[in-house]
């Protein structure tokens, strides 16, 4: 992007391992911008949650909530465009949604964490773009155990697909922002570096720009 071009937030959104940390690295590179990565490691409850689900998803969400709704004060108050990895909607549409509706998270919690989540976020200006990597549930399962985290690999289809489904539900209704949806099963911007381009041609298009 120039020099002279206004600041720009884009977000990249989509299932556990379809490679959203490794484009949102390489499009900051790509364009010069700054990057907010996802910080799910330092998430105190992360363990127990995966020991006891229904105990500590409540609190759990929250704390991704609060970690989110921090990253995304601190990029809008970035003085240069910046790209997030995973955004707060995410947090609230997909995952504690699907907790609530797989009967992990009470209703009482999950309407108390809906009523913050709606409260905070109506404050929060949206992304200009929403780069959107959708892959089917294979690709998701074989990119998961490349990356080797050990508390990923117990992961089932069912519940990735679960989540597939309601991210595109979610996409479906957004109307905040333009959405770019990459088809994440038919490129590989590791193996095929020219694959990026797929992706950052048509955000020059968007933003009436030409690449440098």
């Amino acid at each position: 992007m120039t020099e002279n071009a206004p600041k720009r937030f884009i977000a990249v959104a989509g299932n556990i391992g379809v490679g959203k940390s490794t484009l949102t690295r390489l499009m900051s590179s790509a364009f010069g911008w700054e990057p907010f990565l996802e910080a799910a490691s330092e998430n105190p409850y992360l363990a127990d949650f995966y020991q006891d689900m229904k105990r500590w998803s409540f609190h759990s969400q929250v704390f991704y909530l609060g970690k989110r709704l921090e990253h995304h004060r601190q990029l809008v108050d970035h003085p240069g465009s910046v790209i997030q990895d995973r955004t707060v909607y995410e947090d609230a549409e997909i995952f504690a949604r699907n907790l609530h509706d797989q009967g992990l998270m009470s209703a009482r919690d999950y309407d108390a964490y809906r009523r913050l989540y709606k409260a905070i976020s109506s404050f929060l200006p949206p992304p200009d773009v929403i780069v959107y990597l959708r892959a089917d549930v294979p690709t998701l399962l074989r990119r998961i155990r490349l990356r080797g985290n050990a508390y990923e690999q117990q992961i089932a289809p069912e519940y990735l697909e679960r989540l597939n489904a309601l991210y595109d539900n979610w996409i479906a209704e957004w109307r905040h922002c333009p959405v770019l949806t990459v088809a994440a099963d038919e490129i590989d911007y590791v193996q095929r570096p020219d694959d990026i381009k797929r992706i950052t041609l048509p955000i020059y298009e968007l933003f009436h720009q030409t690449p440098v």
